[in-house]
């Protein structure tokens, strides 16, 4: 079986998938319970009363509803993003503070997510929003204002990056819709394959920081760094096409509605780590 190369997708994949599968086994039962009264067990009013009340069904998850809670959750994201610019505007002191407030606390929210099953807990997920929306905030304003140098302005930079972070996702939206790239065990084991690699070569650059100047080079806008970055941009572009695919099996499956907030949190996260490697790739090419 298919799974999505982000744990929060793939957490909410997992965790619905278990519970209708319980849902099945269930409705066998009751249907091998009636072939049983029907082969001559005699009924039995008084027990049948002792069996609690058949619980109301679901309503199942739609595009709809994952377009909805999609859009809500960007939405806090950005007023969050936008507040913390402004403060930091206010007050450059204030950059790495919430640039770490923002990132531990996304991250730490993430995980809670993901391994305490509460992907569709729409708490957590716009509490994930608000933090990320501050280390978005920040970090915009960091390399808007402190890397970038030259004519280009923070406004254009932040603009640029935005509107190629949703022209790469609508782009492999169609992508995905037109079945150009078939997404199959392969493909996810192989994007996967990918990302762990970029996750090992960005720890490795970060230790290697500490030690010598610039690390392995993977950072400081040379010519190994833009290649790194368009690298980690179409790990991220590629990564949609798992996300995508995960909504739709949820979706094919019954799931419940609930189940949009977990798949929003999943692109939301998508999302995120996109714009800011496009905002890093454009401050290499507007700096000295």
């Amino acid at each position: 079986m298919r799974e999505s190369s982000n744990p929060v997708m793939r957490g909410v994949v997992r965790d619905n998938q278990t519970g209708f599968a319980g849902f099945g086994a269930g409705a066998a039962g009751a249907a091998q319970g009636a072939m049983f009264n029907q082969r001559g067990q005699q009924y039995d009013p008084y027990a049948q009363q002792l069996q609690p009340p058949t619980q109301p069904a679901t309503r199942q998850l739609t595009v709809d509803d994952v377009v909805t809670k999609t859009a809500i959750t960007l939405g806090v994201l950005t007023l969050s993003a936008i507040i913390s610019y402004f403060l930091v505007d206010a007050n450059d002191s204030l950059a790495t503070p919430l640039l770490a407030v923002g990132a531990i606390g996304g991250l730490v929210l993430v995980l809670v997510a993901s391994f305490g099953r509460k992907q569709d807990n729409p708490a957590i997920v716009l509490a994930y929003a608000a933090f990320e929306g501050l280390f978005v905030g920040s970090i915009s304003f960091v390399f808007g204002n402190w890397v970038v140098s030259g004519d280009t302005s923070a406004g254009a930079l932040i603009g640029q990056a935005v509107l190629g972070t949703f022209g790469v996702f609508f782009g492999m939206l169609v992508v995905y819709k037109v079945g150009a790239i078939r997404v199959t065990p392969r493909f996810t084991r192989m994007l996967f394959a990918g990302m762990i690699g970029v996750v090992v070569l960005m720890l490795g650059n970060l230790v290697a920081g500490f030690f010598t100047d610039g690390g392995f080079g993977l950072r400081d806008g040379g010519p190994l760094a833009i290649i790194f970055s368009l690298v980690c941009i179409g790990i991220a572009a590629f990564s949609f096409l798992l996300d995508f695919d995960s909504a739709d099996r949820l979706i094919r499956a019954g799931a419940p509605s609930k189940a949009a907030w977990g798949v929003a949190l999943g692109l939301t996260v998508t999302l995120v780590w996109l714009y800011v490697e496009i905002l890093r790739l454009l401050s290499y090419f507007n700096s000295d």
